[in-house]
């Protein structure tokens, strides 16, 4: 088992304990990630495990082509027919056993997008992250280093130099500076314009012109 197998598999038992803990009414409320609530938020984790390529591509034939109409498809669709509580117990069989694209997508990405998501519900309930801060430093690894075809992080990282401050992580380039928390590096790298406020320093504002 590699450790890129092993960092995700740590933090998804880590994620799936935090969840449980959310009410109904969390679950229903609107997370980071635009026209998804918290459980729809849930079922993508779960979609992203067990989809087939089969599926994926019939229901990007339906939206015209369009990935994220046909993600956005499928986990609107496995949220209305399953509770959050049976989510999160296949989310957690799929962890040891993926299914579907979960066996072949790369595990950094992965991590990437879990750890994302996450702070897309944690944020939006108004809670601190509580993810590792190493977890999140591997993450800004990924996103700075190596490009994604769904999230463009390291287009937007180009040319800027990323300091976290309360991690030893950085990543330098000969362009202005932007300093904040870990997670909140990484939830702006991924797209999600509600940290910027909690950053500082002259590449902020190119930051912001990126998303």
């Amino acid at each position: 088992m590699s450790k890129s197998t092993d960092a995700l598999q740590e933090n998804d038992a880590r994620f799936a304990e935090l969840v449980r803990g959310l009410s109904a009414a969390q679950w229903t409320q609107p997370s980071l990630c635009t026209e998804w609530t918290n459980h729809d938020v849930l079922a993508h984790l779960v979609v992203g495990y067990a989809a087939s390529l089969a599926s994926i591509a019939a229901t990007m034939v339906r939206r015209a082509g369009s990935f994220n109409g046909a993600n956005t498809d499928l986990a609107r669709t496995l949220a209305a027919q399953r509770a959050p509580d049976d989510l999160i117990d296949q989310f957690v069989a799929l962890t040891a056993e993926p299914r579907g694209v979960g066996r072949i997508f790369p595990r950094r990405l992965l991590l990437g997008d879990h750890v994302v998501h996450e702070l897309d519900i944690a944020y939006a309930l108004g809670r601190d992250s509580e993810i590792p801060t190493a977890t999140v430093a591997a993450v800004l690894d990924t996103q700075v280093r190596i490009p994604n075809p769904f999230v463009p992080a390291a287009a937007r990282a180009r040319g800027l130099n990323l300091v976290a401050a309360e991690a030893d992580w950085s990543h330098h380039a000969n362009g202005p500076t932007v300093t904040g928390q870990a997670a909140h590096l990484a939830s702006v790298l991924a797209g999600r314009p509600w940290a910027l406020p909690k950053l500082r320093g002259r590449g902020v504002e190119v930051l912001a012109a990126r998303l």
